[in-house]
């Protein structure tokens, strides 16, 4: 049964995306920019709520309080990932718009990777990490003088339920290249939605929004830290079933 509406639900996105990607494509030349972003919102809300309604998982967030409250007020996003999911939702569930980092190669996906092009965000070729950082710096101060939050994926991939992987420094070097605050959340979609799984299940998807955690006069290393220690601690309170006895323990212990 959950092959089934995992089937339904791909095929739901494949038809849905086409028309909608051709749709912002075309309208990019004649609305503005955040016009463009909250149109897209519309199809990210379409996936997750279909989501919620064939494959059956459900949203519980936590810690909306601690998101910054002002029109202008910036921010850097710094989420676990696990799946897909956190990529849809993260738009839905945010009250400003996003601007994602990712690698130049998403542009070439068809009709999606498209529709992404148009948007304002920052893609990056990764062969070059000087220059894409600058790049990253550059954008990001930006956007975010213009009210749109940075969101990064620290660990720069998937990473299997249970498991960490190594939290790069990106994310709190742009944070305090910009003099903003860095905001760690914590995602446990992979019980849901298993990393690069075809098979998804139905359940609960635990979102937790920590406190913002100031930038300034912090060394990118210590910033990652604390952001690493807070989403891997609320990780293993979320979803416990999915860490063995004492893993937290010795995770902090490969940290001196």
């Amino acid at each position: 049964m959950n092959f089934v509406r995992s089937f339904v639900h791909v095929l739901w996105m494949a038809i849905t995306v086409i028309p909608w990607a051709l749709f912002v494509v075309l309208v990019s030349y004649f609305v503005s920019s955040t016009r463009l972003y909250w149109l897209c919102v519309g199809w990210l809300r379409l996936a997750v709520n279909s989501g919620t309604r064939i494959l059956g998982i459900e949203n519980r967030i936590q810690g909306m309080e601690n998101l910054p409250l002002g029109t202008k007020d910036p921010a850097v996003l710094l989420v676990k990932h696990q799946s897909t999911w956190e990529t849809f939702v993260m738009p839905v569930i945010m009250p400003h718009p996003l601007a994602y980092v990712f690698k130049k190669e998403l542009l070439h996906v068809p009709f999606f990777g498209w529709a992404m092009g148009r948007l304002d965000m920052i893609h990056i070729d990764r062969k070059q990490r000087s220059r894409a950082f600058a790049k990253v710096v550059q954008q990001g101060r930006r956007l975010m003088d213009e009210g749109v939050w940075v969101i990064m994926f620290p660990e720069g991939t998937r990473i299997p339920r249970g498991q960490k992987g190594e939290y790069k420094s990106g994310g709190a070097r742009l944070a305090i290249a910009a003099g903003v605050p860095v905001i760690p959340i914590a995602v446990t979609s992979a019980r849901c939605w298993p990393t690069r799984a075809f098979v998804k299940h139905p359940g609960v998807v635990d979102i937790s929004i920590g406190r913002a955690i100031p930038s300034e006069g912090r060394s990118a290393e210590e910033l990652m830290l604390e952001v690493e220690t807070w989403i891997e601690s609320e990780m293993h309170r979320l979803d416990p079933e999915a860490y063995p006895a004492g893993a937290l323990t010795a995770a902090a212990a490969t940290h001196p």
